[in-house]
């Protein structure tokens, strides 16, 4: 998060955020006809279906997960934060053909608020913090910038 924040990408790298774009680009092709991409307040929505006011947010994961509904939930929270009430979101995805509506409660936005407001410390430190190592890591584009020199370590030793 806090590279992220200061300019450091690695996702043009990444085959994981290739492939999810291939999903989303893929799954549902007539959708760019009917729908738009939206980008607000450092925010992109995959579509957003105006008429109805749904977010849909397209998912490559082959199971459903808590981060996904948070993620949607978020975007509902930023949308009503720039004045677009009554916006709902759908999680979908392709591999499992599978749908999940989203809503935001008021717990939500509490939730959410008390989030941002950890996020906003890790953010402005003048230092990344030290990696710490969990189970969705591999998976994440940054995965070889934070372990690079523990990978090193671990062939110097064998």
């Amino acid at each position: 998060m806090w590279l992220h924040a200061n300019g450091i990408r690695f996702e043009h790298t990444s085959d994981l955020v290739y492939e999810g774009k291939l999903i989303h680009e893929e799954s549902y092709p007539q959708r760019s006809e009917k729908y738009e991409e939206v980008e607000l307040d450092g925010i992109k929505v995959d579509f957003y279906d105006t008429k109805n006011k749904v977010i849909h947010e397209i998912k490559k994961s082959n199971k459903v997960e808590s981060a996904h509904e948070w993620q949607l939930k978020y975007y509902l929270y930023v949308f009503e934060r720039n004045g677009m009430d009554g916006v709902t979101g759908i999680l979908e995805y392709p591999t499992l053909r599978k749908t999940q509506e989203v809503v935001l409660s008021d717990v939500d936005r509490e939730m959410i608020r008390e989030m941002e407001s950890k996020i906003q410390s890790v953010v402005e430190s003048e230092a990344c913090p030290p990696a710490e190592k969990k189970g969705i890591c591999r998976n994440c584009s940054y995965y070889e910038f934070c372990y690079s020199s523990e990978e090193e370590n671990t062939n110097r030793q064998d």
